[in-house]
């Protein structure tokens, strides 16, 4: 989930502001034009330029919220946390462009269909910074803190079943996980899953079945399960097999990495990379004073900082989206699914006039200098034949939305409607705050609330105001009372299942949803006739236009990202190529003599 940099800015919101996006009035159309075909033109790449050995490169965190500090993949379930981890937290596989596993990282991976197996080498040489060679036994590790469930873990998914043993370890009637063999021992550096079926996407970084990345099981097997998470050796003294090994943690604020001696594939060529928490309200002016060497480009404050000198702009348009989610049932702990409610109260009418009152593309033009675009369907078009075209997703459209309430018998009782059973319908909305727009987040919010208000549904914002991020994702991961709705973020993986956001059993389904059409279409779209490519896509075809119809999530926007680099860097890449479990490989960037 997509869950990095918020800001919680509730200033005073004027009638004017909202007037402008309500009206449909985008600005200046010329200059937000302008402003998208610059960003498409910037290269993925910093110029490439003699290296100097030494120098510290600060790195600006964007969030309004300190960094919760869970170094452990395992265990992370935010994106700050990720990348402020990303120095020393390296995948098992590197990639090519489009995604699909090489034999250039740490490990290699064989998959045979015939055995139903999946086979993990570490490559000799890949040594924890402690210089512990990375054996088979970190491998299966990882898939323990994963599926045991004293650890809290939000990562298991019943993708993981596909692994024997896995449900009955995750289910505690086994203290093994059967199907993961180590044929040289725990010290060796084989690991071979053994499986019920092989997946369509398995070759692709990203597919959700096999866990991409190893755990220290000598500096963490002494701790407790239900400990592992607060303990010293994730929270201050975490081992990574990356480029860089912390040095020094300032709680919430900043992390300092020094190279790992171990490094497999060399010494990195900084002497120091300081990840550094900085308010978006002053990225734009950390930029300009050149405050740190590489910055996230806050969109809405683009016009501010586009012209700063001694700066190379690099920028990617990501695998992510943010859109609407719709609270319609709850997760069972005891069961490992999510049930959904008989009668929920958000029905699809509701959802459809909802989605139909948002005039996303009049806020992107309006708020985002032209950075932000709609996106019409959970599938980006980034996945290529697998984006369904035809698909026009959720358009700004007043009247087709009070068509639908009102033939839904949602009937207008003075300013609000009402359910059709004649009570009182007040729709709770949770919304985050939001580091990705700054102070904006609050009028974006508001405009759309005063939407739903024109077609005469009383929408309330839960609390009053926007929610802190990690408040918020407390209360949409644990189910809290008295939310219907609520805005939010994916991070995708860079292979286009989505059975680890929308299946049954993932934590990661936090609208809840569970239909038996829905379970169909994930299991065909997975399935070993979906290793036939025409086959596969016509199901995520398919599945796209249910999704639509039923509204349980209605996608908004995807924005350009946008990285201001100090033009005395070389070796930074936002290429998948060039990056590890969507980092930067921090061991390829240097300063330049």
């Amino acid at each position: 989930m997509k869950k990095s940099k918020f800001l919680s800015s509730v200033g005073v919101v004027t009638a004017a502001a909202l007037t402008l996006v309500a009206c449909g009035n985008n600005g200046n159309s010329n200059d937000n034009n302008e402003n998208a075909k610059t960003a498409s033109k910037f290269p993925e790449v910093t110029p490439v330029k003699t290296a100097k050995i030494g120098g510290t490169l600060k790195v600006a965190e964007e969030t309004d919220t300190p960094f919760t500090g869970i170094f452990n993949e395992e265990l992370q379930m935010d994106q700050v946390d990720a990348d402020i981890s990303s120095p020393g937290q390296e995948s098992l596989f590197d990639t090519d462009d489009n995604y699909k596993i090489t034999d250039k990282g740490p490990a290699t991976l064989k998959l045979d269909r015939k055995a139903n197996t999946a086979t993990i080498t570490v490559k000799k040489g890949v040594k924890w910074s402690d210089g512990k060679q990375v054996t088979a036994k970190d491998i299966e590790y990882a898939y323990e803190i994963i599926a045991n469930k004293a650890t809290n873990s939000q990562r298991y998914t019943s993708q993981f079943n596909l692994i024997k043993g896995m449900k009955e370890y995750h289910e505690g009637k086994a203290k093994t996980i059967s199907g993961i063999e180590m044929p040289n021992g725990e010290n060796g550096r084989v690991a071979v899953l053994h499986c019920t079926e092989l997946k369509p996407g398995m070759s692709n970084s990203g597919n959700g079945y096999i866990w991409e990345m190893a755990a220290p099981y000598h500096y963490l097997k002494n701790i407790p399960f239900k400990k592992l998470q607060s303990s010293d050796q994730v929270r201050k003294k975490p081992l990574y097999f990356g480029p860089y090994e912390v040095q020094k943690i300032v709680r919430g604020q900043s992390v300092t990495w020094v190279p790992n001696k171990y490094y497999w594939r060399g010494k990195p060529k900084l002497d120091k990379i300081i990840y550094q928490v900085v308010s978006p309200n002053s990225a734009s002016q950390s930029i300009k004073s050149h405050k740190f060497d590489v910055t996230r480009v806050i969109n809405p404050q683009w016009n501010q900082v586009k012209d700063t000198k001694k700066i190379n702009f690099v920028a990617s348009i990501p695998l992510s989206y943010y859109y609407l989610g719709f609270k319609v049932g709850k997760w069972d702990n005891k069961q490992g699914k999510n049930v959904m409610e008989k009668k929920p109260k958000m029905t699809q009418p509701l959802r459809q006039a909802i989605g139909y009152a948002m005039n996303i593309d009049a806020v992107d033009k309006r708020y985002t200098q032209g950075l932000s675009f709609q996106v019409p369907t959970l599938i980006p078009a980034q996945f290529g034949d697998y984006f369904n075209k035809d698909v026009k997703g959720y358009t700004y459209n007043l009247k087709k939305a009070n068509e639908i309430l009102d033939k839904a018998g949602y009937k207008k009782k003075g300013k609000w409607r009402v359910q059709p059973n004649g009570k009182p319908l007040t729709i709770n909305y949770l919304a985050k705050t939001n580091a990705e727009l700054g102070s904006i987040k609050e009028s974006i919010t508001q405009n759309y609330i005063q939407q739903w208000h024109k077609i005469g549904l009383n929408v309330k914002l839960v609390g009053g105001r926007l929610t802190e991020l990690n408040s918020f994702y407390d209360k949409v991961q644990h189910d809290a009372p008295g939310i219907d709705m609520f805005d939010a973020g994916w991070t995708l993986s860079s292979e286009p299942s989505q059975t680890q956001m929308y299946s049954e059993g993932t934590m990661s389904n936090y609208e809840r949803f569970v239909t038996p059409e829905n379970n169909k279409l994930m299991e065909e779209m997975d399935s070993q006739k979906a290793f036939d490519h025409k086959y596969r896509v016509q199901k995520f075809h398919e599945w796209q236009k249910y999704m639509f119809d039923q509204a349980f999530v209605i996608p908004m926007d995807n924005s350009y990202q946008i990285d201001a680099v100090n033009n005395k860097v070389t070796g930074y890449s936002l290429k998948p190529s060039a990056m590890n479990n969507g980092h930067q490989l921090w061991g390829n960037v240097a300063f330049t003599k």
